[in-house]
């Protein structure tokens, strides 16, 4: 029989109010509340950053303020830069490429609720893995829905929310995000 997080991480109905659940979230609150007090050239930034998220590239970067609910569903590529005041709700996999440039204030939302009000009630949701492409770079605020795959080498404009996924090498903005012209430079 899986646990509730097994269930979290495979796309099944899970129940955030479960023991173990909730024990990862503390974890995870306490450990971005003392990233809340550093900054990147704190001695102990590195090792802080890294017992959160286990999955990030030693050369990647992450400015504070910074927000998850687990930082285990977290993995980040080499070179990326994350700026201040990311939000990762990590219920399901966030999973960001090599060499990303994510501005300041970006949102990953992996969980969603039932869509009967009854149901909502209860305390169970799904979670649908996020995906960033290598060398990608999204503006200030923008917003990654559940589910959505952004392809290697696109841009997505500051304040846009991405609802569906984006191809390779596409530059896409708005609310709905949707591609605007395809990148075919290789520079």
């Amino acid at each position: 029989m899986k646990t509730e997080i097994e269930k979290m991480r495979s796309e099944e109905p899970y129940s955030y109010a479960a023991p173990e659940v909730a024990q990862s979230i503390s974890r995870a609150q306490r450990l971005c509340a003392k990233l809340q007090t550093m900054t990147i050239a704190d001695r102990d930034y590195r090792e802080t950053i890294q017992e959160l998220i286990p999955g990030m590239a030693p050369t990647a970067c992450i400015c504070p303020p910074f927000h998850c609910d687990h930082g285990h569903g977290i993995s980040i590529g080499e070179g990326t830069f994350i700026n201040y005041n990311c939000t990762m709700l990590d219920s399901g996999h966030i999973r960001i490429g090599s060499h990303c440039q994510i501005r300041p204030n970006c949102q990953f939302y992996t969980p969603s609720h039932p869509l009967g009000y009854i149901e909502r009630r209860k305390p169970v949701e799904t979670s649908w893995p996020i995906t960033i492409g290598d060398d990608c770079w999204l503006g200030g605020g923008v917003i990654v829905l559940p589910g959505i795959t952004v392809g290697a080498r696109s841009i997505i404009g500051a304040g846009s929310v991405v609802t569906k996924d984006i191809p390779e090498d596409s530059v896409a903005v708005g609310n709905p995000c949707h591609v605007i012209r395809h990148r075919h430079e290789q520079n």
